[in-house]
């Protein structure tokens, strides 16, 4: 078989068209398909971290509603500046049933913080030391939010086997002024 000028025109053109199709079609969709692909990586990615983020915000919903939920709480364990008499009344109260002589009391200035008061009192009192020990026991059980900054424990004469002390310390009572609790 004899190839000519024809024949070989012919080969070279049945060749061509794979080549030419290859460079003219395929490649670019190839190339489409490649972008394509990496976009849709890049929206799976992004919507991947919004899930996260979305789910960080029912988290923190959750948290905040468990946070009001704990400051309500709280807030109710202030009295109103009202209430810091009664407080004080319970105060004397839990000494003299704990066995305790009847303390004396010095108001101090009170101080101001963020969302409440506290007003400090001074408080003198002498007994047995598992007195005030039960007193200490049951200041702690109140509902109200108190604190002891300071204390000085004195010994006395020893009765018994329970030693006589004097004790002066500052409670701290929290709570809200009237006009904050109004708005």
């Amino acid at each position: 078989m004899k190839l000519g000028p024809r024949e070989f025109l012919t080969v070279a053109i049945v060749l061509m068209i794979p080549l030419l199709s290859f460079a003219v079609v395929f490649r670019p969709q190839n190339t489409e398909i490649d972008n394509a692909l990496a976009e849709i990586a890049h929206k799976r990615d992004v919507l991947n971290r919004l899930q996260q983020e979305t789910a960080k915000n029912a988290d923190l919903r959750e948290a905040n509603a468990l946070i009001a939920e704990r400051i309500e709480k709280d807030e109710a364990r202030l009295p109103s500046s009202k209430g810091v008499d009664r407080i004080v009344r319970q105060v004397s109260a839990l000494a003299v049933d704990s066995g305790l002589e009847a303390p004396s009391l010095k108001s101090l200035k009170p101080l101001e913080a963020a969302m409440y008061r506290e007003q400090p009192l001074e408080m003198t009192t002498a007994g047995t030391f598992k007195g005030f020990y039960e007193f200490l026991r049951r200041m702690e059980r109140l509902p109200r939010i108190t604190r002891i900054v300071s204390m000085e424990i004195k010994r006395g004469a020893a009765t018994d086997d329970d030693p006589e002390i004097s004790v002066k310390f500052t409670l701290s009572i929290y709570f809200q002024d009237e006009t904050e609790v109004a708005e």
